[in-house]
């Protein structure tokens, strides 16, 4: 049939049209390929969600981590009011809006924790998404709210370009950002899982 249409089309001629068995029905998309296409487009994401760039920022607890092996942040400091660490010690006293090369003291604009609520640290792919949709966990945020946060945000544009000897996230937050707008826009969808790995 393709070397059919080929030819007549090559030919000058229109290839010739089959009607459908009922050409009064539109069939919708199919919608286990959009939800395939979402998860697929969701697990690339997530290599970035999951890296430590974005999860030592991302912990279950009040101590933020460094490196690549998720230590406890060293000097030892706590969450404190507003994700900005303890009165005396907020995260702005060592953490400026760059990156001090000779200090190796990372930075970027508003350094702070993200909430208790949006722990990522041992969380599944599967846990992230549905926290990432959960506007009583996500800062009230819409997904497009989310998609701007990720494609915009200075903190998260640090850990595109982290200085030192830092592996950075994989890709660029340009990117991220239009996989997340394309996550939205194929439905979302979660991945689910049953165990943490």
């Amino acid at each position: 049939m393709e070397l059919f249409v080929l030819s007549a089309c090559a030919a000058g001629k229109p290839a010739p049209v089959t009607p459908a068995a009922d050409s009064t029905i539109v069939k919708p998309v199919d919608d286990g390929v959009r939800r395939a296409r979402s998860l697929a487009i969701f697990a690339e994401a997530s290599k970035v969600l999951l890296h430590p760039r974005c999860v030592n920022c991302h912990p279950a607890d009040d101590s933020p981590r460094q490196g690549e092996r998720s230590l406890i942040h060293d000097p030892p400091v706590t969450r404190g009011p507003g994700d900005r660490g303890a009165p005396a010690m907020q995260c702005a006293t060592c953490h400026q809006d760059r990156n001090l090369q000779l200090a190796r003291v990372p930075g970027a604009t508003d350094w702070h924790l993200a909430p208790l609520e949006m722990a990522w640290l041992g969380r599944t792919p599967g846990q992230i998404c549905a926290l990432l949709k959960d506007p009583a966990r996500n800062g009230h945020r819409t997904l497009e709210g989310i998609q701007q946060h990720i494609a915009h945000d200075p903190i998260v544009a640090w850990g595109f370009l982290p200085g030192a000897d830092r592996i950075p996230a994989p890709g660029t937050q340009e990117q991220l950002g239009a996989l997340f707008s394309e996550w939205i826009a194929t439905g979302a969808e979660c991945p689910t899982e049953e165990k943490q790995p």
